[in-house]
């Protein structure tokens, strides 16, 4: 089978970059065409096989602030030159579903969620407050011609599979398109558990994530901060500034660590009281993380944390989406005992050999005719 593989962007290895390197195994041949490319920036796997950019990845500055190039996604992604092949398989959160696939080709979108700041969280990233004033302006301009883009590209996509069944009702919402649920896996090699403990054992909470608005880390803050006590925030985005002064105003103990090497996160997790996550999340590999760690997760009561944190047993969930709340749940996380054993088990439900084998069985249906028919609705599903 001849695979061409689609991705937004390669410029770290974050948890959409994972699922490629999985997918990459499955196709060792494939060359990966992207809008930027950071050299160095991913896995050794993905970096050894053929990576294209268009004319966009590079423009100065594209690879370090490739999200302000948002106004010219559309033009380098019909640009983008695709070799002969029998399969385009697109790994898409914004732009790489636009791909035009070659004549006779099947293009299947693994799908991480419609483009998250020209839909639901539009208010959250060209908000007052949220984005300058001549950002905001341009979007109030650029985002009807955008959406109509996003959706009429939405239609080059012969099959669709969703990170979440909280994704796939977006995917029906905003494209009309009927998806099949395949969970992303996580790594239980790199993440080991440590011993049973009340409240999770560590002096300390945990958040790994982007440092972006609409994870709304500064409900964590203010949390923490109420309740006295430390917070460790591994990750970095153009939210920080705020994020930092959030924490000064609050008067807690936060730490900002920035991205953590493997090693380091590791011993991170396995330390933590239990791992916050505060905002809506269209997956979450973070709590699966955390849960292999031996450590429970304290997520809002929305998106992908109802697929994954079985409250009273690996977690506890929380609504309203305010500190308050999350403060609440904080406390009785830590009158609650906590099973390792247990909390590694839900982990161990959406391993690395689950995901390949039901991408396989998936993918090979679909570009044989077997699994749906060419308006994309699927057959058979392969949740966790």
């Amino acid at each position: 089978m001849r695979a061409v593989l689609v991705h937004d962007w390669l410029t770290g290895m974050r948890g959409g970059e994972k699922v490629l390197e999985a997918l990459a195994e499955l196709f060792p041949e494939a060359p990966i065409l992207t809008l930027v490319h950071r050299r160095g920036s991913v896995s050794r796997a993905l970096e050894a096989h053929p990576i294209q950019v268009p004319w966009l990845g590079r423009l100065p500055g594209a690879a370090r602030h490739y999200r302000r190039f948002l106004p010219l996604y559309p033009a380098a992604m019909a640009t983008l030159k695709v070799p002969p092949a029998d399969l385009v398989l697109s790994s898409s959160h914004a732009a790489a579903k636009a791909v035009r696939k070659p004549p006779g080709a099947v293009h299947i979108c693994y799908c991480y969620t419609p483009m998250r700041y020209l839909w639901d969280l539009y208010g959250d990233y060209f908000g007052p407050g949220r984005a300058g004033l001549a950002t905001r302006a341009a979007m109030r301009l650029l985002r009807g011609p955008l959406r109509r883009w996003d959706v009429a590209t939405a239609g080059g996509v012969d099959y669709w599979l969703a990170v979440s069944a909280h994704v796939g009702e977006r995917i029906h919402r905003i494209y009309g398109r009927e998806s099949t649920v395949l969970h992303p896996w996580v790594d239980l090699e790199r993440f080991t558990p440590g011993p049973d403990s009340g409240g999770g054992g560590g002096e300390r909470y945990l958040v790994v994530s982007a440092l972006v608005p609409y994870k709304r880390l500064e409900l964590a803050i203010a949390a923490a901060a109420r309740l006295g006590r430390g917070l460790d925030l591994v990750g970095s985005g153009p939210d920080e500034a705020r994020l930092r002064s959030a924490a000064a105003a609050a008067g807690g103990d936060v730490r900002f660590l920035g991205w953590l090497g493997d090693a380091e996160l590791a011993r991170a997790y396995r330390g933590a009281r239990a791992l916050l996550m505060p905002g809506e999340e269209d997956f979450g590999i973070a709590p699966l993380e955390a849960m292999a760690s031996g450590r429970p997760v304290i997520a809002y009561a929305r998106g992908g944390a109802l697929e994954t944190v079985l409250e009273g047993e690996t977690g506890l969930l929380f609504a309203p989406q305010t500190a308050e709340a999350l403060a609440a749940a904080m406390v009785e996380s830590e009158q609650m005992q906590w099973s390792s054993g247990r909390l590694r088990a839900q982990a161990e439900r959406f391993s690395r050999a689950r995901f390949l084998a039901a991408a396989r069985e998936l993918v090979t249906a679909q570009v044989t005719g077997k699994g749906a028919d060419r308006r994309g609705r699927i057959a058979s599903g392969a949740g966790a």
